[in-house]
């Protein structure tokens, strides 16, 4: 065993450590990293130096919210590194019952705190707020040539979304895509070749 401190030991895996992003969201078309990707990573890193790496969760209510705080410590068994992180439960999540929307929120928790720990930068990673703002603001210079008003049905709206929450999809996350792939503000500013092609995307999302 070497003579580097907790310190010294964390850097050289940071230094060294690639998380690949190996999951695929089928309806945004985008690859990200999860906390199980990132511990698979760092695992061969960590026994090479001697590290011990836990998670822990914490259920908080702020408010009239629930949080999980996510809590990752690494040790060498002299010293110890803390980092925390919180994930806010989502209200309604279409298909899951309240054990998973809780397990959802402590994935992207425990996430945050690996991404803090080991230095990991998810800003341009397509599930965070810095992404889709980033986004939002490309797209704004083009939404004057892009949209077109008063396209879609309210029959057609609540299909798409009727098609979504088959798949597991909520309309936040059909407003969202559309506003950051189309850049279009409202639903019903898309042309009939666009909403077919969601609804396309949205049915090949079953089971993905």
């Amino acid at each position: 065993m070497s003579d580097e401190n907790l310190v010294q030991k964390l850097i050289h895996v940071q230094k060294e450590l690639k998380a690949p992003k190996g999951q695929f969201n089928k309806f945004g078309n985008y690859n990200y990293r999860s906390a199980e990707d990132i511990l698979e990573a760092v695992k061969p890193f960590n026994a090479e130096k001697g590290l011990l790496l836990t998670l822990t969760d914490e259920p908080l209510l702020v408010g009239e919210w629930h949080y999980i705080k996510a809590t990752a410590t690494i040790t060498d068994g002299k010293d110890a590194h803390i980092v925390t992180a919180y994930a806010r439960e989502s209200e309604n999540k279409k298909g899951m019952d309240h054990s998973q929307i809780t397990g959802t929120a402590s994935s992207y928790a425990r996430k945050y705190a690996l991404n803090g720990l080991y230095l990991i930068d998810d800003t341009k990673d397509a599930d965070t707020d810095e992404y889709q703002n980033q986004n939002n603001q490309q797209q704004t210079g083009n939404q004057s040539s892009n949209q077109t008003s008063g396209n879609l049905s309210d029959k057609q709206i609540k299909r798409m979304y009727a098609i979504g929450s088959q798949s597991g999809i909520k309309a936040d996350q059909i407003k969202q895509v559309v506003k950051d792939q189309y850049g279009k503000q409202e639903l019903s500013q898309l042309t009939k070749q666009e909403y077919d092609e969601i609804c396309k995307r949205l049915e090949s999302a079953k089971g993905a």
